[in-house]
């Protein structure tokens, strides 16, 4: 075959190999019937271990048996600043006054926690997606971005579970303006906070991944971040105090250094100006 008969034959092959915009359609249906499709079978698994689920996970922190405060009673005994969390008869009975409050809920946390469990499924579908249009180097660095997402957001909602929400939770059950004025908690308002907070902080530690590709596409740059650093450390107590409202040191600097770890994280990953 001569010359030109190859150059015309590669480059039908490659016509052919192009994707149209209803071909990049079609990819997108099927992967979001995937992502549909795993996302029932985990609703439904997730909906029949739901009570399982709800005693032991999700009211853990209404009740002085959670892990987290045995864990700050036992450094409180050797640390006499810290918080006391020694009170074996904390508990907090949730309450429902809605009827159809109960069941509601069991569907809406059945689902929250089948989109979590799923997120890594979905950012797989979506490499896949996006992928082909990618060069060596750029599925290299949108590759790791993923990857540095999924672990940053799984380790956000930890915090707001472990830290953010059990402190929170306990001393405004706790608090009373009154003597005479009993704190009962509505199935509805735990709920709420108890989503509410996980979530935030899964979407607070994102904040890295957000300035990288800010920095990436020449909108933040290092020095930025390091001229305004000072600004930023007040910012980040204030918001520490408005989450934590128990007003000790302790706690308002537990939600603090996460903060300003991950601002200097930030830091360190945005480019600088003359990169």
């Amino acid at each position: 075959m001569s010359e030109n008969g190859a150059g015309i034959s590669r480059k039908a092959s490659s016509e052919e190999t192009q994707m149209t915009f209803w071909d990049h359609l079609e990819v997108l249906r099927w992967a979001l019937v995937r992502v549909a499709a795993a996302l029932i079978i985990l609703v439904i698994a997730s909906f029949a271990a739901m009570p399982h689920i709800f005693d032991t996970l999700i009211l853990g922190p209404a009740s002085s048996d959670f892990f987290i405060y045995k864990w700050f009673a036992s450094i409180g005994r050797a640390i006499p600043f810290l918080p006391d969390f020694s009170d074996d008869g904390f508990h907090v009975d949730i309450i429902n006054i809605q009827v159809a409050s109960q069941f509601m809920t069991h569907i809406s946390t059945s689902f929250w926690l089948s989109l979590v469990l799923l997120f890594p499924y979905i950012v797989y579908e979506l490499w896949k997606f996006v992928s082909p249009a990618l060069y060596r180097a750029e599925k290299k660095a949108v590759g790791m971005s993923f990857f540095a997402g999924t672990f940053m957001f799984y380790l956000g909602c930890a915090a707001g579970y472990c830290l953010i929400f059990p402190f929170t939770f306990r001393f405004l059950a706790e608090y009373q303006v009154s003597q005479t004025i009993v704190n009962q908690i509505s199935l509805n308002s735990y709920m709420n906070n108890f989503l509410g907070m996980v979530f935030i902080m899964g979407v607070v530690f994102e904040l890295p991944l957000l300035a990288w590709l800010l920095s990436r596409l020449g909108v933040l740059h290092r020095e930025f971040l390091q001229k305004y650093r000072r600004h930023a450390v007040v910012l980040l107590l204030v918001l520490a105090a408005v989450i934590t409202p128990t007003g000790d040191p302790f706690s308002l600097m537990l939600v603090f250094v996460p903060l300003y770890l991950l601002y200097e994280l930030s830091v360190r990953l945005v480019r600088p100006e003359d990169a």
